[in-house]
């Protein structure tokens, strides 16, 4: 019997499955196709201070291989999140949740955290700031080193949860900023979000996306995630939460090899809203067929 359970930062998890930020809603709208319990956890969809309706559309866009989205974290608010969606949630999922907040200043990064902090169902706090899709913050603090480990800082003083920063892929040096962030206090780690990346529409020849740019995810990037997870390995001696692109329970034992404690699952759940369910059934066969015993023993492999 092969042992899929994973410890991320203290929060025990029965397998590393993670629906990512943004393709899972608050997780209560998947419960009505599968059982969520059998997720490892699952990471809401991105949170800001004040209620957001996002960008204008149209706000996706098909491309081989992936989907570029400009949604532009259009969210209900913090306060109406935690009140309202988790007690929703509640109903259905029994396990701690990871609570992903955006911000468009250190004020709001730090608000949101401490709310987000204090919420029982909340057991890890992942900061995004390398969302794309939005005119200023986010993505703003994810592209240098001293940015990001200012937010770190600033999240780490006002709360006692496990803080993991969501970096972006968007940058020169990603090792950099991941190492800027542990020496700021940082628990963990997730990446990658997504690539910047834009269509054009040959018949009025202008961008489909009314934002111009969005995210490129999916398949496309898994090869992009992969290297940047195995260097951001070699930095840091922080916990890493892998993902880009991935979609199979074999993309996973490649993602964990890679240096990755658990992964998350994006733009497949759109395509398919049973590929987690699936992910987590076949992963055990997966290793099976491998002879790998335990996945804690795989983290990290290929180096």
């Amino acid at each position: 019997m092969v042992d899929t359970k994973i410890n991320l930062s203290g929060l025990l998890l029965d397998n590393p499955i993670i629906p990512a930020s943004g393709t899972f809603g608050y997780g209560y709208e998947y419960a009505a196709f599968y059982d969520i319990n059998i997720l490892g956890s699952f990471s809401f969809k991105g949170t800001t201070l004040e209620p957001r309706f996002g960008n204008p559309t149209p706000r996706v866009a098909e491309c081989p291989g992936g989907l570029i989205n400009a949604v532009g974290l259009q969210n209900p608010g913090i306060d109406q999140v935690l009140t309202e969606e988790l007690s929703k949630l509640k109903q259905v999922f029994a396990k701690p949740v990871i609570a992903n907040i955006s911000g468009f200043s250190l004020e709001e990064y730090e608000i949101c955290c401490r709310k987000a902090d204090e919420a029982e169902q909340v057991g890890i706090i992942e900061v995004n700031i390398s969302c794309p899709n939005v005119k200023s913050g986010g993505w703003s603090f994810g592209v240098s080193p001293e940015s990001a480990a200012e937010v770190t800082r600033r999240v780490k003083a006002v709360t006692t949860k496990p803080v993991y920063m969501k970096l972006s892929p968007n940058v020169t040096n990603i090792a950099a900023i991941a190492r800027a962030c542990e020496e700021a206090g940082a628990d963990g780690l997730s990446l990658i979000n997504t690539l910047l990346g834009m269509r054009i529409d040959l018949h009025t020849q202008k961008p489909v996306i009314a934002n111009t740019m969005g995210g490129l995810s999916g398949p496309a990037i898994f090869p992009v995630a992969l290297r940047m997870v195995y260097q951001v390995y070699q930095a840091v001696d922080i916990p890493i939460i892998g993902m880009g692109g991935i979609s199979s329970a074999r993309d996973v034992l490649e993602m964990m090899l890679a240096g990755a404690c658990a992964v998350q699952i994006g733009t497949a759940n759109l395509l398919n809203p049973y590929v987690c369910e699936e992910i987590v059934k076949t992963l055990p066969q997966e290793m099976e067929r491998l002879g790998i015993e335990r996945l804690t023993e795989i983290i990290g492999g290929a180096h």
